[in-house]
């Protein structure tokens, strides 16, 4: 399988998620939500991500799924300790921890991040900000299919 990601467009002194994955200061991405929610548990090593910033209908880039690590029913000590532990990595501000300060918790860390040609993103509804595709093509402009949420369930 492979994953489009979108990445917020808006960050403290301009700089965006996208960026900051381009320019190797952020290695992991985190997904959390109240309970077991895509990607948690669905995402593997060696997967393709493909990142695009949101409010853009432009797929930019791709990186390899290193490591995966999926928490549930985390206390709000746990929630801290973990988000701090790979800060590092997740380059989080103040504002994406309290965004990602969730009790299920879906951590994702990649390498080999390489700038693609870009890929005209064709819009469907309902979408979220992780979709898990058999290939990148069932979203781009011209191959597109419509987007099956059996992938997405647990």
């Amino acid at each position: 399988m492979v994953h489009l990601v979108y990445c917020d467009n808006v960050g403290k002194k301009g700089e965006k998620v996208l960026d900051k994955i381009m320019n190797g200061k952020k290695t992991m991405i985190v997904r959390g939500a109240a309970g077991r929610k895509i990607p948690h548990s669905r995402v593997f090593e060696q997967e393709t991500l493909y990142f695009m910033e949101k409010g853009s209908a432009l797929i930019t880039a791709k990186a390899t799924v290193k490591h995966v690590e999926n928490y549930v029913k985390l206390s709000e000590e746990e929630i801290v300790k973990i988000l701090e532990m790979h800060q590092d990595q997740l380059n989080l501000t103040d504002k994406q921890k309290a965004r990602w300060h969730k009790k299920c918790l879906c951590l994702v860390e990649f390498t080999a991040v390489e700038s693609i040609e870009p890929l005209v993103f064709e819009h469907q509804k309902n979408m979220d900000d992780w979709l898990i595709l058999e290939k990148i093509e069932d979203v781009t402009a011209g191959t597109s299919i419509p987007y099956d949420y059996e992938k997405s369930r647990f």
